[in-house]
C-alpha cells in the first residue's frame, strides 16, 4: 500500500508547489512510483509537470463530480514512473457542490483509495487555505509536509495550520502524522532567515527536514518550462537540495532507492498529447 502525503500551508508563495513536484519527480527518479494529485485551482502542480490545460483535460474535478473514470483522468509525465492527476480552475467551483454531498471530508479519500496499491507514494498538493478540498486532502493523507518560508508571516500562521491538523486527527484521520518541515527559499545571509530557522527548530524539533532549500533562480523557472528541475537544471543548486530533500525522505521512511547525483541521467519518456 503507498504511503498518501499531502503537501499544505494555507500561507501562498512558501514553495509548497515546488516542493510537492520536485520531490516528487527525484522520488520516482530513484525508482518509486509516485502519483501527484494536484488539488490547487491555480492547477500550478499540472502545468509545472508539462500538462497542458486545454478545455479536454479530464481533472480532478470530473472525479469529484463523477463525471469520468480515474484512468481518463491519470496522465503520465516527463519523468518515468512519475503520473500526475491534474487540476484547473474548475476546482474552484468544488468546494460549493461537495457541502451537499455525503461523507464529503472523505471524497477525495474514496478517490485515491482505488489506486492505492499502484503507487509507492502519492503526493497532494493543497491548495493555500484550509478549506474543504484541505481538509479532504488531511483525511485522506497519512502525513503532511510543510513547507515554509524562512520569513516571518508564514511563522505567524503556522498555529492555524496545527490546530487544523488536530481536529482532522481527532474528528476524521486518527493516524494523520507530521511527515516534516522543509525550510525554503533560504538565504543563509539573512539575520531574519536565522531567527526564523532558529523558530521553526524550537517548534518542531526533529520533525524539521536537514535539507533546506536555497533561493534559487533555476527553480523559479523551471515551471513556465513544464519541466521539474530535475529535468530542467540538474546541475542547479536548487536541484542539488531536492535531491537531497528526496534522499533523506526516503531514509526516513525506511525504502530502499537506486542512487543518483546530478550528473546521472534520469529515465524520461514520451508523453504526446499529455497522454
Amino acid at each position: 500500500m503507498g504511503k498518501i502525503i499531502a503537501f499544505a500551508n494555507q500561507k501562498g508563495g512558501v514553495g509548497k508547489t515546488t516542493t510537492c513536484i520536485n520531490l516528487a519527480a527525484y522520488v520516482a527518479a530513484m525508482g518509486k512510483r509516485v502519483l501527484v494529485v494536484d488539488l490547487d485551482p491555480q492547477g500550478n502542480a499540472t502545468s509545472g509537470l508539462g500538462i497542458d490545460k486545454d478545455k479536454d483535460l479530464k481533472t480532478i474535478y470530473d472525479l469529484i463530480s463523477g463525471d469520468c473514470k480515474l484512468e481518463e483522468v491519470i496522465k503520465p509525465t516527463l519523468v518515468d514512473k512519475l503520473d500526475i492527476i491534474p487540476s484547473t480552475v474548475d476546482l474552484a467551483g468544488a468546494e460549493i457542490e461537495m457541502v451537499q454531498m455525503p461523507q464529503r471530508e472523505k471524497i477525495i479519500k474514496g478517490i485515491l483509495e482505488p489506486i492505492n496499491d499502484s503507487y509507492d507514494f502519492i503526493m497532494i498538493d493543497c491548495p493555500p487555505s484550509l478549506g474543504l478540498i484541505t481538509v479532504n486532502a488531511l483525511t485522506a493523507c497519512n502525513s503532511v509536509i510543510i513547507p515554509m518560508q524562512c520569513e516571518y508571516y508564514p511563522l505567524m500562521g503556522i498555529t492555524q495550520l496545527m490546530n487544523t491538523i488536530r481536529l482532522i486527527k481527532f474528528h476524521l484521520n486518527p493516524s494523520i502524522d507530521i511527515e516534516g518541515v522543509v525550510m525554503t527559499m533560504k538565504d543563509k545571509r539573512s539575520n531574519l532567515t536565522a531567527q526564523v530557522s532558529d523558530e521553526i527548530l524550537k517548534f518542531f524539533g526533529k520533525k524539521v527536514f536537514f535539507t533546506y532549500i536555497p533561493r534559487n533562480i533555476r527553480l523559479a523557472e523551471a515551471p513556465s518550462h513544464g519541466e521539474p528541475i530535475v529535468i530542467y537544471e540538474p546541475s542547479s543548486k536548487g536541484a542539488d537540495a531536492y535531491l537531497s530533500l528526496a534522499e533523506e525522505f526516503l531514509d526516513r521512511n525506511k525504502v530502499k532507492y537506486t542512487a543518483i547525483t546530478k550528473d546521472t541521467k534520469i529515465k524520461t519518456r514520451e508523453v504526446k498529447n499529455n497522454g
